[in-house]
């Protein structure tokens, strides 16, 4: 059997208390435009571009805690902060045919799943890392946002920057972060 044609990371889903903010900092600060937002159940699940076809993602966990961390850092003391990883296909054959590799290699794995803007299957690597496949349907990614398309712009209550976006294709404000005291800025 033919290994798969990755493409790069299509998402690393991560979480966060507050998306307004986390859209101000991603977009407004690290200039990692805002390509799509979507509702996956009760959260908001917002996907900021990297490349063609690479973007880091958001699931909105609304008054989870959060903390602080170096990175780079192993800390038993410290909740992990990554959702899982997805990693993008060229088309739903490619997809499909993932699904067939990891099904006869015993690994256990969901039907596609379609989330409107790209179709997925889930799975877990050997340390219980959440793994996803996915290919675009609607590539989000290298081209000009258009806020107003609601194929890839679909979360119905939008946060307020994503407002701002619309309006004027610019957030109006941008958080403040600091290092932690125990951040290592030179480890040589």
């Amino acid at each position: 059997m033919e290994p798969p044609r990755w493409r790069g990371i299509n998402h690393l889903a991560l979480v966060t208390p507050d998306m307004d903010q986390t859209v101000r900092f991603y977009h407004g600060v690290l200039g990692m435009r805002l390509v799509a937002t979507l509702m996956a159940g009760p959260m908001r699940h917002y996907f900021f571009e990297m490349g063609p076809e690479n973007t880091v993602a958001f699931f909105e966990w609304k008054d989870a805690s959060t903390f602080a961390k170096p990175a780079g850092v192993r800390s038993d003391a410290y909740p992990i902060q990554m959702d899982h990883i997805s990693f993008n296909l060229p088309d739903e054959k490619a997809l499909l045919l993932l699904r067939d590799r990891l099904l006869a290699a015993g690994v256990e794995i969901t039907e596609v799943v379609d989330h409107g803007i790209m179709h997925s299957v889930y799975f877990t690597d050997p340390a219980g890392i959440a793994l996803e496949a996915s290919w675009w349907v609607v590539d989000a990614t290298g081209r000009p946002a258009e806020y107003d398309d609601a194929a890839v712009f679909s979360d119905p209550d939008p946060v307020p920057a994503v407002e701002e976006l619309r309006r004027s294709g610019r957030v109006e404000w941008t958080p403040r972060t600091s290092l932690t005291n125990d951040a290592i800025l030179d480890p040589a």
